[in-house]
């Protein structure tokens, strides 16, 4: 028997999100229209030897609750399991991007250079772009050296209004890098 990932909807203020639990983790909270839907969509199934179902979970439920609460302005921080689905390389700069802190904005060379490899710069904007679990994973707070805004799954909107809204939490007038 195969087992499942339950996959369910949610319609956030900035987009719709598919957010996905596999025994009682995180695995999926990603853009419902993102370009590389269909790829993600087949590590997380093929990495997991499992199949998406349609059908909520009490993960799923409280991820959204954290997630309104994150839209509201009253959470800063997410408290959910999450399990990592991608090469070695992804996890360490998808790790890496959770420390970023809230309201706070880094770049790929910078994040290249924390992870002691300063000329992997394309390698980490792969892998942020391959990150499937968004929001929880900031890679919204990745822009450019430049402090210009760079691709996002969920489109530039998205990220600018994800910015915008942290930065507001925490009283910023305007993007803060590094």
């Amino acid at each position: 028997m195969t087992q499942s990932i339950q996959v369910q909807e949610y319609q956030s203020p900035y987009g719709a999100l598919l957010i996905g639990s596999f025994k009682d983790e995180l695995v999926l909270c990603d853009w419902k229209y993102r370009k590389m839907r269909a790829a993600i969509d087949q590590r997380i199934q093929t990495g997991l030897a499992a199949t998406f179902v349609v059908k909520t979970s009490k993960l799923i439920e409280e991820t959204i609750r954290q997630l309104e609460e994150y839209f509201k302005n009253e959470r800063t921080a997410f408290d959910i399991p999450i399990r990592f689905i991608g090469t070695d390389f992804q996890i360490s700069v998808w790790q890496k991007l959770i420390e970023i802190p809230f309201g706070k904005t880094n770049s790929y060379l910078e994040l290249s250079n924390q992870l002691g490899n300063p000329k992997a710069i394309r390698a980490v904007a792969s892998a942020n772009g391959a990150n499937a679990i968004s929001i929880l994973i900031p890679c919204h707070r990745i822009i450019g050296s430049n402090g210009e805004l760079t691709g996002y799954a969920g489109g530039l909107p998205a990220k600018k209004k994800l910015l915008t809204l942290e930065n507001k939490t925490i009283g910023n007038e305007q993007f803060s890098l590094f």
